[in-house]
């Protein structure tokens, strides 16, 4: 019936009205039609939160922990939840599509945009998008699949070719696609990148698999072609990248549905004249507006307005609890964790991150908390709470940086700036004319303006602030921005010049422009007023900053400051981490090392104080040189607002740590298999082929610093049994495993069992192992559980490049069990038998029953 009734919509519009819908509206909107009754649809980044349609830091979001930690924990009802949080949000802000989840894979560590992936594995990745986009859209807000396909780096991501073979691609890479189209997403965002030599916003993979016919059901394109086998029968809208369009017949003629933004694309500009020559078949554009309907109608866009579902409740505790369930606990040498607060009197937290705590990653999907609770704020409260004195210190709490202050620019802060006109905390934003007269002003938080009003006559932009010192020297002073720049200090002007852009990627141009520089002497305490212009001239970006950095410390002061409190105390609590300079989007990372000295840091402290916990802030992996020199070490990637209480409930006990890793962790950069992210020639070979992650690993004969999947509780436990069938059909079929355990320690905790897959003996090119399943169970004291682990339809399949299909290679299978990819005291055989030729392979949704 609602197919039907988007048939006569689309007979209502004629061809300009529908070319115009294919075009968005503004940059985070597109066009409605009241001729049918189609209101505009608003989209929003991003996987963390939702920002909504508008970079304003007024305009505040709750903030998750980052995909990496939420597949970390290795918990789909968690993940599904947490989805159904962001439709939440989502509906608050009048968004109707989020663009999340991120299905890339991380097939190098140096990957910038680590934090916004789930993990390494197709498999894990497959699971935590499903859940991710289950609960998204239960709330009635579309997920949007992305960046399809092959966009696992950031290194001239709009250019790259990347080549991979047809075999990789169905097995690794689209895996996690299909499984989201599978459970039903409503949208899938096309990527930058080229795959084997076609862009992706043109690319054939938008039609097949993407959207053409699985055999006999009859869902794909309306033109009733018929595909080849191996199409998913995707029958949702295929938006593209921020600016991914950048041609006119090749990208209308594929699996495009729309261009994002607008209002200006090839799209808008070319499109109808192309349909009234005839280089393009009106069927097409036809059949790219039917979906962008069929996406309205499923968000309440199209028709009668629906009612909102009922507010989300619970926010804040819900992510608490999703910070301890996705930190991971690496080491924890004598149990030091988890410490007792009843007799922990003097802690020592160390580190710029356990006051400057990285919630999110940099970039695109960036959003605005309204509270962050940090580490050193979560740790004296939970003392306080466990001592029953809320109001005052239970614990001689103390904190030292162990680094001198950073040198490079931060956007000005309301901590300690000041709206000149209106004295209140933040600073004064003007449009002015081209004679300097003022057209808008407006009072805002933050020196970083990524999208200041937009007002005809508008020539520049300026940003001014009364500068309080914290103390006295020299100041460096930037603006981020392209285009004409100065900036002066109480009417003295220090810095002007004309800096023409040097780059097309988004990221760089209009989210985080570099900053040009100066200095300045300045008086701790002395107020000065500081105003930074830039000329909003066509093709500088809409981005301008105003940012400051105290004078250089003395780094070995803090460093001795540091020693000496973690000497002082029972136990000290280092915080280390990566920068917005060294993990974000745009750029990929040109090494593992954390920056600004974090390894020394940590090494004094440890000799310092024996019982010295270590806590990671960083989205990906980083070096850890001296992880065999501190007994306990966390991982707490970007954990989210309620930072500081997640993980103080981890390290005095009221919530065990429930992460697993979701990729494998190097000890050096140098022992990496698979490392490179820059292309050759434009060219990005994924030579390597299936074998990425652990996989890569394991084929190397390498030893990771800490294998795929690993992680402990507070408790322990024995592998006792695992039981599979002796033999099975192969291909289309599901297969259900048995593993019996124990907690053998003092509490009740979780455990991940993970059942993984060899075959030593085989024709096909296979890893050593890989992952095939995993169940998690609970259990107390000395309790035995079992648990089943359902390995997929395809966990026994490869697919044939031959044949073009999924298939199974009768014979002996080994199956292994255990805690990690590294640690597998189980295991069993398991039979397939020969079948005939397939006329159908299972669907990635079998494949995760």
């Amino acid at each position: 019936m609602a197919e039907d009734e988007t048939e006569r919509l689309l007979e209502k519009l004629d061809t300009g009205q529908k070319v115009r819908l294919l075009t968005g509206a503004s940059n985070w909107r597109t066009y409605g039609e009241p001729a049918v009754g189609l209101r505009p649809l608003t989209m929003s980044d991003g996987p963390a939160g939702v920002r909504g349609d508008a970079w304003d830091e007024r305009r505040t979001s709750l903030v998750l922990p980052s995909p990496t930690a939420l597949a970390a924990s290795w918990d789909e009802e968690l993940v599904r939840e947490l989805g159904g949080l962001l439709a939440a949000e989502a509906r608050r802000k009048g968004v109707q599509v989020l663009l999340a989840p991120t299905l890339n894979l991380h097939r190098s560590p140096l990957g910038g945009r680590h934090f916004e992936c789930f993990s390494e594995d197709p498999l894990l990745t497959a699971r935590a998008g499903v859940a991710f986009v289950t609960g998204v859209q239960e709330g009635g807000v579309a997920a949007t699949a992305k960046h399809f396909v092959a966009n696992d780096a950031e290194t001239d991501r709009l250019h790259v070719d990347v080549r991979v073979d047809e075999r990789t691609l169905r097995e690794i890479y689209l895996a996690p696609f299909e499984a989201a189209v599978d459970a039903g997403v409503w949208a899938v965002m096309s990527a930058y990148n080229k795959v084997n030599g076609e862009t992706m916003s043109a690319s054939p993979l938008l039609e097949l698999p993407l959207k053409g016919d699985r055999p006999g059901d009859g869902s794909g394109p309306a033109d009733g072609h018929e595909p080849p086998y191996g199409g998913w029968g995707f029958d949702g809208l295929v938006v593209s990248d921020w600016g991914a369009v950048r041609t006119l017949l090749d990208s209308a003629r594929s699996g495009q549905d729309l261009a994002m933004p607008g209002p200006e694309s090839p799209w808008a500009a070319g499109l109808l004249d192309a349909v009234k020559t005839g280089l393009i078949d009106e069927a097409l554009i036809d059949a790219k507006v039917r979906r962008l309907l069929r996406l309205a109608r499923r968000v309440g866009a199209l028709g009668p307005v629906r009612r909102l579902l009922t507010p989300y409740s619970g926010q804040r505790a819900l992510l608490r609890r999703a910070v301890a369930a996705g930190t991971v606990l690496l080491r924890n040498e004598g149990g030091l964790l988890p410490l007792d607060p009843s007799r922990t009197r003097r802690v020592a937290v160390i580190g710029p991150h356990a006051t400057a705590v990285r919630i999110q990653g940099g970039g695109s999907a960036e959003v605005f908390p309204s509270s962050v609770v940090t580490p050193l704020e979560g740790i004296e409260t939970a003392l306080r709470e466990a001592a029953g004195a809320p109001d005052r210190a239970a614990a001689d709490v103390t904190y030292a940086p162990g680094l001198p202050p950073h040198t490079r620019p931060r956007p000005l802060d309301p901590a300690w700036t000041r709206d000149p006109r209106d004295g209140e905390p933040g600073v004064l934003v003007r449009l002015l004319d081209a004679a300097g007269a003022e057209l808008h002003a407006e009072h805002r938080l933050s020196g970083r303006i990524v999208e200041p009003a937009r007002v005809p006559g508008a020539v520049t932009v300026e940003i001014s602030a009364l500068v309080r010192p914290t103390e006295s020297g020299s100041w460096t002073l930037g603006v981020g921005g392209w285009g004409l720049i100065s900036l002066s200090v109480d009417g003295r002007t220090l810095l002007t010049g004309d800096f023409p852009l040097d780059s097309d990627d988004p990221t760089r141009v209009h989210v985080s422009p570099p900053y040009r520089c100066t200095e300045a002497e300045l008086t701790e305490g002395v107020e000065a007023e500081v105003v930074a212009r830039r000329r909003l001239d066509p093709g500088t970006g809409v981005a301008t900053l105003l940012a400051a950095a105290p004078p250089p410390g003395d780094a070995e002061s803090a460093l001795a400051a540091a020693v000496a409190a973690a000497r002082a105390a029972d136990v000290a609590v280092v915080v280390v981490g990566t920068t917005e300079e060294s993990e974000s989007e745009g750029r990929d990372r040109e090494s593992l090392a954390l920056p600004d000295g974090q390894d020394t840091l940590v090494r004094a402290v440890a000799r310092a104080n024996p019982r010295t916990v270590v806590l990671v802030n960083s989205g990906g992996p980083v070096a850890l040189p001296w992880h065999r020199d501190v007994p306990a070490l966390l991982l707490a990637w970007f954990p989210g607002q309620e930072a500081g209480h997640g993980l103080a409930d981890v390290l005095f006990g009221a919530a065990e740590p429930g992460g697993r890793l979701p990729t494998t962790w190097a000890l050096a950069q140098e022992d990496v298999p698979v490392l490179g992210t820059r292309p050759r020639g434009g060219r990005l070979p994924y030579e390597e082929g299936i074998h990425i992650g652990h996989r890569a690993w394991l084929r190397a004969g390498a030893e990771p610093a800490y294998w795929f999947g690993h992680g402990l509780g507070y408790t322990t436990w024995e592998y006792e049994e695992l039981e599979a069938p002796d033999t099975v059909r192969g291909s289309g079929e599901a297969v259900d495993v048995r593993v019996r355990l124990c907690n053998t320690g003092p509490r009740r905790g979780r455990e991940v069992v993970q059942v993984y897959l060899a075959r030593p003996d085989t024709a096909v090119d296979r890893p050593v192992r890989a992952l095939a399943g995993y169940a998690a169970v609970e259990a107390g004291p000395g309790e035995e559980a079992v648990v089943t682990v359902r390995l997929g339809a395809r966990a026994l399949s490869h697919w044939s490049t031959e044949h073009g299909r999924w298939e199974s290679e009768p014979g002996k299978f080994t199956l292994l069990a255990g805690s990690s990819s590294g640690e597998l005291p189980l295991r069993t055989a398991l039979t397939v038998r020969a079948t005939g030729p397939l006329t159908a392979g299972p669907s990635m949704e079998s494949a995760l029953r």
